[in-house]
């Protein structure tokens, strides 16, 4: 294997799509197998893409692009405004609440990211927030989008670990949550010595919080439904993605009735390429996961592992900074691919639930979008301000580090992560 992750090395130092490195790579294994037949890297290619788990991917893409379609982010928006618009750097602070109600809509970092930025942005430039400020809170929120259900990274996990996904919906609820209070607290310090000023002059009226949140009903139902349907097995995974599609079709053509045939063309338009790019990369990392597995590597890392300390904390920390490290130069979808099917075994030989363990892992390897030299976040966010990376990493740190606290407190408190799945779905 030693060959084969070279290989995959120096293809991505070369530029090339990680789709391709990392299928080239993995046909690059057999190729130096003598007893394993040829005719396996296809049947992988073509088994992972008849997987009814996986399935889910790309139903919940398409739900996020209808309901994107809907008017739902724009009711969001609003009613993010009557919440925050109140507090210092008011605009900033809307961008924090928006991302934790965009998580059950749009399930991904780098469209939340993208979204924000070209709508919130001019806004916060024109109230004189620094390029850096701006690009490093709307970059660094939507790392919460990867927890509120039905995060792609989670279903990624859940699906090749043979995990729970219903569990893992249930279980990055409250990480967000904490993820969103600890960032407007960063926003709130930050804003009170640059000077930034509320977004309104005084807080909403209960009337007009409680009007605007009845008009935001269908946004927030949608991840309830899905937890409450998986819970009393209504639904698959899968299954569950179907719904979120017909869900979203009912609420912008017979509830919002701003969904016209043109936005559906458009949703199904977007769908197609992101579900195109998500699925080959899917497809092409089976070729690579199983000579991993053929070569035994999930169990010689644990033992190297359990080799270098018994305690599970010590060994958390050192996989933690590992997929630190990775995450700086590879994409978060990637390691999941790639890590979940290593760091599982590791993760049962020292007695961490799977479920606890698959929501450090995901939120651990999105702090990877938003730091160079590939941090796919980072890049998005500093072409929209138009900023270099060291004026975006000089403001952004801050958030960043929210991010790594938030993870050693989900550590060392478990019950953090794993108190609400267990309350919904039992022990």
């Amino acid at each position: 294997m030693i060959l084969v992750f070279s290989l995959f090395f120096l293809l991505m130092l070369l530029g090339m799509p990680v789709a391709f490195a990392i299928g080239i790579s993995g046909a690059v294994f057999f190729l130096q197998q003598q007893t394993l037949p040829y005719s396996i890297p296809v049947q992988l290619v073509l088994t992972q893409t008849q997987s009814f788990v996986l399935l889910a991917i790309p139903l919940f893409v398409f739900a996020g692009n209808l309901l994107n379609e809907t008017g739902i982010t724009y009711r969001l928006m609003r009613l993010s405004s009557v919440l925050a618009g109140h507090l210092r750097a008011g605009l900033a602070q809307v961008t924090v609440v928006l991302s934790a109600m965009m998580g059950g809509i749009s399930g991904s970092a780098i469209a939340d990211a993208s979204m924000q930025g070209r709508v919130l942005g001019p806004g916060m430039l024109q109230r004189g927030y620094s390029k850096g400020f701006s690009a490093g809170i709307i970059g660094a929120s939507s790392l919460i989008v990867t927890m509120i259900p039905p995060g792609i990274g989670l279903v990624l996990y859940g699906s090749i670990g043979e995990v729970s996904i219903g569990r893992l919906f249930a279980a990055g609820i409250v990480p967000g949550l904490l993820l969103t209070a600890f960032m407007m607290v960063g926003v709130a310090f930050t804003a009170r010595k640059k000077g930034y000023l509320p977004e309104r002059e005084g807080r909403a009226s209960v009337k007009e919080i409680m009007k605007t949140s009845a008009d935001c009903i269908w946004a927030f139902l949608f991840p309830v439904l899905l937890i409450v349907g998986l819970r009393f097995g209504l639904f698959t995974p899968s299954e569950a993605g179907a719904f979120a599609v017909v869900y979203a079709i009912i609420i912008g053509t017979l509830v919002y009735k701003e969904f016209t045939w043109k936005k559906f063309v458009k949703s199904l338009e977007s769908t197609v390429l992101d579900i195109g790019m998500i699925m080959l990369l899917i497809s092409l990392s089976a070729i690579f996961s199983y000579g991993i597995t053929w070569e035994r590597l999930p169990q010689a890392l644990a033992q190297f592992l359990l080799g270098i300390s018994s305690v599970p904390w010590v060994i958390m920390l050192i996989i933690i900074a590992f997929l630190l490290f990775a995450g700086m130069f590879m994409d978060s979808t990637v390691l999941i691919l790639l890590l979940t099917s290593i760091l599982i075994p590791v993760a049962k030989a020292i007695g961490i639930d799977l479920v606890h363990f698959g929501i450090i892992m995901v939120l651990t390897l999105t702090i990877g979008l938003l730091t160079p030299p590939v941090g796919m976040v980072m890049y998005v966010v500093c072409s929209i301000f138009k900023c270099s990376i060291w004026e975006y990493f000089r403001e952004s740190w801050q958030f960043i580090m929210i991010t790594a606290i938030v993870v050693l407190l989900i550590i060392f408190i478990p019950d953090v992560v794993l108190f609400l799945p267990n309350l919904i779905f039992g022990k």
